[in-house]
């Protein structure tokens, strides 16, 4: 029988009680695997040399060689190369220039230990993940630079746009799920505010995304508010 291919992580963090924390947290997750962390981004071509990781999560602000920079350089060299920046920051010029860095993915530090599990495994098998109130904030932005444009245009504006719930691809409730993730909330605050389980959310935000033929919620959240699915709030 063959076994599950483990997810090699390289952990790079200037915090050394931060970076204890997150392995403690991923060592109990069946499937990983912490090959090597470090305290500086100048450590992370050479980590990334010797240990081949799936997943490099990457701290933003580091006194040597920050996480945008150590970035740069490993995407550089190693283009398929995962990296996972972690940040206080939700300002999304932050996000946006981490991103164009080729990042697959930006987590704030505040997040739980659920969300980090399933933004790994989701960078992992080669998709995007985008914590969600940083997604929020993203869109917000996005939907203001688009109504300032076509405030020169002669066509319908953002603001006009007659929010439609897609009752004819979605049920009642996965549409009050899909504005939640809209408002950047999380599958635990989603589950809270609509009084189900999180397990219940997350099989939720899988038959959205699969039903909406997207891969991931941040193209979710982006599509829906294209088609007037949702209220940007």
């Amino acid at each position: 029988m063959n076994e599950t291919k483990q997810i090699r992580i390289v952990l790079i963090d200037d915090h050394q009680l931060f970076r204890e924390g997150v392995k403690r947290i991923l060592a109990l997750e069946p499937g990983f695997e912490i090959v090597a962390d470090g305290e500086d981004g100048s450590e992370a071509m050479g980590l990334v040399e010797e240990h081949n990781p799936d997943v490099i999560l990457m701290d933003i602000n580091m006194p040597k060689v920050n996480g945008v920079e150590a970035t740069k350089e490993l995407i550089a060299k190693y283009p398929n190369v995962r990296v996972l920046i972690l940040s206080i920051h939700d300002d999304e010029t932050y996000v946006t220039h981490v991103l164009k860095t080729g990042a697959s993915g930006y987590l704030l530090k505040e997040m739980d230990a659920n969300s980090l599990i399933e933004a790994v495994k989701v960078v992992a098998s080669g998709g995007s993940y985008i914590h969600p109130k940083v997604t929020h904030n993203l869109i917000k932005e996005y939907r203001r630079l688009a109504t300032e444009d076509d405030k020169h245009e002669d066509s319908i504006g953002f603001r006009e746009v007659e929010f439609r719930k897609p009752l004819h691809i979605l049920t009642r409730r996965e549409c009050e799920v899909l504005q939640l993730m809209t408002d950047g909330q999380s599958n635990r605050t989603i589950g809270e505010s609509l009084f189900i389980s999180e397990k219940t959310v997350k099989n939720h935000v899988s038959n959205i995304l699969q039903k909406m033929s997207v891969n991931d919620r941040t193209q979710a959240v982006v599509e829906a508010i294209k088609k007037g699915y949702v209220i940007v709030r």
